[in-house]
């Protein structure tokens, strides 16, 4: 036993003796090229160089230098003492710095059986005994026949959402239901499976994201519970679905055996319809919303508009009917309770039900609840009734957001439920009705379309009927980041106006010296918001609202201007000069981070171009300081990204890797150093929810250029579950790159997995998190609407893409998709395609008003099941994207594709 137990001590060291190297502190690995000559020098951290011999071809070597030339390969033996090739941080790193292909790795991660394998750069690194060439170890490797990811998902079927969700988690997330444009909201939690408050149903009325407190509930959260049916039992029985799919009109089904409740909520004004409504000033309501920020001068403007805002002439109501019926053959009890303070069924709190008029009643004598039982005030606050077979029972009530005087609460009693649903479905159908029309033959993604769009709207506040409008993202106050997706689609989906007074509330909250920020002490605003000011005008040309706003565009850029000429110190040349430091989300990492830059970048060379025909110089001052910018990213990118540590990939290739920032010598998912920074249920947030993908995004990187390329293949191998991103996906910005690229499958793969985890499948509703946290976060909705877009329409310079990663199911035959109105970087689009598949073709129109009229327009019409045409009119086919090439758009296309 005890020589079994001596074994199984060595067996770890004799594996390491055979697969790489052992744990020692001497070691000899070989570097081959498959290139004709080579000039460049080997650098090591936590270790030393002992020697460096030429192997394979002629040359010299000078101290850590070497120049080889050799028509058979050239490769080069180095030796290391004093590595550390232990797990854990400080771990020895060999950078080769070439001029063609600079590389860096581990030197624990040189192995026989896996080595390094860089095709991109023609080179190979074997441990010192492994005499193999570099096309002997391609051999080797192209033998297995592995893949990596997105390889694989390109030789699968397309991912369905019906796919996906098999595979994904199934969260319910609380509803939100208010009015829009005001503040008072109400959140519903209902008894759920994983809902934390599963006892109950449970109503919290909250000002934005603030929890209502009152001196009758000693000044606590203001909750409420209530309940339908017997109890919780061993099923969940309870479905629930927004009215026409859409609406913020929360309705539930509860079958208890053979009694089942039908419930409708939703909320209203207390006396007028909700067209009249006048909305809370966006800046009151951000001081109740989370994370938001205030200079001083602000915070006195806060002082004088507050009470004001507060003394509303009439409450929000959340208006609840449930119809209650016996579906069985024999009489059948059925049981509810209506609202009462508090979460649990052991919370007490002062109050009396008065059975006389149902009304529920705080002892300040504020009445909280109105209810009634078919239409009489409800005689108790819990009741049985024996229902007949086929009989029914209609409980409703009304709940004020704030308490209210027994006068009120009178009127209340006297609403008609009918009256009052009308007025509200027809206030939010008259939203969509109001914004462009897209229609695609998938039920789900229609109706989320639709959805999406008014939960964005929902809460959007700020006075009507033309006050600045704060784009709040769930919880939490505007963030020049986070809102971006909300404008831009309201853009997209011809929600101008409302887009413009959005912008707005980034260019009220503006500091004096230009700088903008308006959450937890995030440094990134100021770039992201100015992005998306140039967007509008993309979307707009609106060169009157420039002309507005130009000194306040420009007094953002000179703040990053003058913050990046802080930056140009000699000491941060190739790793940070000339790009600025700060924090771009939670996370205390005050770098020179990627994201930050890019987005900074973006921001001031959309300002040059929004400027051009309104101040040329200004443009040409602004333009010229971009383009320095963004030379001095790409220089600290590429410095870093030669230190940076390569990666194994699922083809047996190993890739190179970015850290998120330039003070790093690599990823920190890999621990190089001693530190501690998982956050947000996630190792990788650094790296891959804020991490250089962003430079892609940015117009820092070509979308086709290698290193872009590189940052998609090592993100889908390290950072992604499947193909999308952990705890918060929708900060990943790789399914814009994917779908740039026309990456059908893994563009799909990704949309479908992550909307089919993020979003409750039953009212759309998104958390902020994988991990069940921050309910109606509309950053995330509003980048899923904006995937949507892209999918169905993207535009690239003079160039519009339709359908370019749709699905092909959505182009079987009867199907149609169409585009009525919606608004692109060039104008008014409308487009339709029609299958008629069953009869061999597969139709498409596109015309528009057009401000800036695309010179190429591209129409993917993919045959469903991967047919190629026999015939096309209209255009020029291209294989192997599927889609039809109009060239010298003239600004309408009729185009028919047989198969």
């Amino acid at each position: 036993m005890l020589r079994s137990f001596r074994f199984l001590l060595w067996l770890p060291i004799l594996i390491g003796i055979q697969h790489g190297f052992a744990q020692n502190k001497a070691v000899t690995l070989d570097i081959e090229w498959d290139q004709p000559a080579l000039k460049g020098s080997i650098a090591v951290t936590y270790g030393a160089i002992q020697a460096i011999q030429i192997v394979k071809g002629k040359g010299k070597v000078k101290g850590d230098a070497f120049e080889i030339t050799g028509d058979k390969g050239l490769r080069i033996s180095v030796k290391l003492e004093n590595v550390n090739i232990e797990n854990g941080p400080e771990p020895a790193v060999v950078a080769v710095k070439a001029a063609d292909g600079p590389f860096s790795f581990f030197v624990r991660d040189v192995n026989k059986d896996y080595p390094i394998y860089i095709p991109g750069y023609k080179v190979v690194v074997l441990p010192g005994a492994d005499n193999r060439s570099y096309r002997d170890v391609e051999l080797d490797i192209l033998r297995r026949k592995t893949e990596t990811k997105i390889q694989r998902i390109n030789n699968e079927k397309e991912t369905s959402f019906e796919s996906a969700a098999k595979l994904t988690r199934d969260m319910s997330v609380p509803i939100w239901l208010g009015t829009s444009r005001d503040m008072r909201i109400f959140e519903i939690s209902e008894s759920l499976p994983d809902a934390s408050t599963g006892e109950a149903n449970i109503i919290s009325p909250k000002f934005s994201s603030s929890p209502l407190k009152l001196e009758a509930t000693k000044n606590g959260n203001v909750n409420y519970l209530y309940t339908m049916g017997r109890g919780v039992g061993v099923r969940n029985t309870l479905t629930r679905r927004l009215e026409e799919g859409v609406l913020p009109i929360l309705n539930a089904t509860l079958e208890d055996d053979d009694v089942e409740y039908n419930a409708a909520a939703f909320v209203a004004l207390e006396k007028s319809p909700l067209q009249q409504q006048k909305g809370t000033d966006f800046l009151v309501a951000d001081q109740y919303s989370g994370g938001h920020m205030f200079t001083e001068a602000q915070q006195e403007q806060l002082k004088a508009r507050t009470p004001a805002a507060l003394k509303t002439s009439e409450e929000t109501v959340l208006v609840f009917r449930s119809v209650i019926e016996n579906k069985g053959v024999v009489p059948r009890y059925a049981w509810f309770k209506i609202p009462r303070p508090g979460t649990t069924w052991w919370m007490k709190s002062k109050y009396t039900f008065d059975d006389k008029n149902g009304f529920s009643v705080y002892d300040s004598g504020k009445v909280f609840c109105v209810s009634r039982l078919n239409g009489k005030p409800l005689p108790n606050e819990e009741m049985a009734l024996l229902l007949q077979p086929g009989e029914k029972a209609v409980i409703e009530f009304f709940l004020p957001h704030s308490p209210v005087s027994p006068e009120r609460a009178a009127a209340l009693a006297a609403l008609n439920y009918d009256q009052k649903f009308q007025e509200t479905k027809s206030f939010w159908l008259e939203k969509l009705q109001h914004a462009a029309q897209i229609e695609v033959p998938e039920k789900r993604i229609n109706e989320m379309l639709k959805a999406g769009l008014l939960h964005l709207d929902l809460i959007t506040f700020g006075n009507e009927p033309d006050g600045t409008l704060a784009p709040n993202i769930g919880v939490y106050s505007p963030i020049g980041t986070e809102s971006s997706p909300i404008i831009q689609f309201y853009a997209s989906i011809g929600k101008l106006e409302q887009a413009k007074r959005c912008l707005n509330y980034f260019l009220d909250k503006q500091h004096d010296d230009g700088f903008i920020q308006n959450f937890g002490g995030y440094m990134v605003e100021t770039g992201a918001a100015l992005w998306t000011m140039g967007e509008y005008f993309r979307y707009t040309g609106d060169k009157d609202w420039v002309r507005s706003v130009k000194d306040k565009l420009v007094k953002s850029c000179n703040y990053l201007i003058e913050w990046r000429n802080k930056n140009k110190r000699p000491e941060l040349k190739g790793r940070g000069y000339g790009m600025i430091d700060g924090k771009v989300a939670d996370p205390e990492d005050h770098f020179h981070q990627f994201m930050l830059n890019g987005y900074a970048y973006l921001g001031l060379s959309r300002v040059a171009e929004t400027l051009k025909d309104i101040d040329a110089a200004e443009a040409k001052r602004l333009r010229m300081e971009a383009d320095a910018w963004k030379e001095d990213i790409r220089q600290s990118f590429f410095t870093v990204m030669a230190i940076s540590p390569v990666v194994p990939l699922g083809d047996g290739t190993w890739c190179p890797t970015v850290p998120p920032w330039t003070e790093a010598n690599g990823l920190r998912a890999f621990y190089q150093k001693k530190e501690t920074f998982w956050s947000h249920g996630t190792f990788t947030a650094p790296d891959a929810l804020l991490g250089p993908l962003y430079l892609v995004f940015c117009e820092v990187l070509d979308p086709a250029e290698p290193a872009s390329l590189n940052l998609l293949h090592y993100h889908s191998e390290l950072f992604y579950q499947g193909n999308s991103a952990f705890s918060q996906p929708y900060y990943s910005r790789h399914n814009w790159l994917q779908a740039r690229l026309g990456m059908v499958k893994p563009f799909l793969n990704t949309y479908y997995y992550t909307v089919s985890a993020h979003a409750d499948r039953e009212t759309y509703t998104f958390w902020e998190h994988m991990y069940r946290v921050s309910p109606h976060k509309t950053h995330e909705e509003a980048w899923f609407l904006m995937e949507t877009r892209w999918m169905l329409y993207m535009e690239n310079g003079d160039t519009l893409s339709l359908f370019r990663t749709i699905p092909r199911k959505w182009l079987e035959d009867g199907k149609v998709i169409s585009l009525n109105g919606v608004r692109s970087y060039f104008g008014k689009l409308n487009v339709k395609a029609t299958s008629y598949i069953n009869k061999g073709f597969i139709e498409a129109t596109v015309s528009g008003e057009f401000h800036s009229r695309p010179r190429t327009v591209t129409v993917r019409l993919p045959h469903p099941e991967g047919k190629e045409p026999v015939k096309v009119t209209g255009g020029i086919y291209n294989k192997n994207t599927e889609a039809v090439i109009v060239h010298e758009f003239t600004g309408e296309a009729k185009i028919r594709v047989e198969f």
